[in-house]
């Protein structure tokens, strides 16, 4: 379980990110990291991961601190960036080089996932366009087989086919053992893999809720309802018309609208946010 308690982050005193910021993300789920340009999705996988270090609070994976870099930890989670650099080698060579440090690493998974994203393993890395490389550290993020993942913005900088062939790679090595959360702008390119939503916030976390409860409380839709099929909370233009967010009387889960959730979630935070009070 990834914990995070209290939690207090700047990069300047008078620029706060996080402010007593609390969350506990468990295994069997595949989070979607929903936020605003600047609003910390990238340094909340930094904390998570210990690569930034928080000013006070605490975040811990497995009750461990990711900062103090144990190899029984580093060697259950990986993050791959939206900045990809990769050494100067063929994709062979990277694997025996830096697949000894995941215990669960699978070579033979690492190339079919490389063919998957019809990336030529015989190329040298460095070589590789930006699409390219990020699509070979997606294929070994996975061959890792690690019990967390975190993706940042995966689906930016690669085609329409990859980003299939990523949905599906992804969905075919989930367990329920595993914890993987992709911050993305690109709600729709991921959307039918997210089972759980964070969406941050004004230095805070405004909504951390499944989608399925989300569903059984909230329906979404593209015409307005009359009063009787639920009350309106929140309505916005798009390019099938209105999108609008009513309540669900039926106690049935529908389907949920994420990116009409992000926008309604910052619009009127609290408004969202008492549905899901215990």
């Amino acid at each position: 379980m990834i914990t995070i308690k209290d939690l207090t982050f700047w990069y300047s005193k008078k620029n706060r990110v996080f402010e007593s910021l609390n969350l506990e993300l468990d295994t069997g789920h595949i989070y979607g990291l929903l936020g605003k340009n600047g609003a910390g999705k990238t340094t909340l996988l930094k904390l998570i991961c210990g690569l930034s270090f928080p000013k006070s609070g605490e975040a811990t994976i497995d009750h461990l601190n990711p900062a103090k870099r144990k190899y029984e930890l580093l060697s259950e989670i990986f993050l791959v960036p939206e900045e990809i650099h990769v050494p100067s080698m063929h994709a062979v060579k990277f694997a025996e080089i830096y697949g000894g440090f995941y215990p669960a690493f699978n070579p033979s998974q690492f190339l079919e996932y490389m063919e998957g994203f019809e990336v030529d393993k015989a190329q040298n890395l460095s070589h590789l366009s930006h699409g390219q490389k990020k699509k070979v550290m997606i294929a070994f993020a996975l061959a890792c087989n690690t019990k967390y993942l975190f993706l940042d913005e995966p689906t930016n900088g690669i085609d329409i086919p990859a980003k299939a062939t990523l949905r599906k790679v992804i969905a075919s090595s989930f367990t329920e053992e595993k914890n993987i959360i992709l911050s993305t702008h690109q709600v729709r390119d991921l959307q039918t893999l997210i089972d759980s939503a964070i969406i941050l916030a004004d230095r805070r976390i405004i909504l951390n809720q499944p989608l399925e409860k989300i569903g059984q409380k909230l329906t979404f839709g593209h015409s307005m309802l009359s009063p009787s099929q639920g009350e309106t909370l929140f309505s916005t233009s798009s390019e099938l018309g209105p999108a609008v967010i009513t309540t669900n009387h039926s106690g049935i889960a529908g389907d949920v609208d994420l990116e009409t959730l992000f926008i309604a979630s910052i619009s009127i935070p609290e408004k969202i946010g008492s549905f899901f009070k215990q």
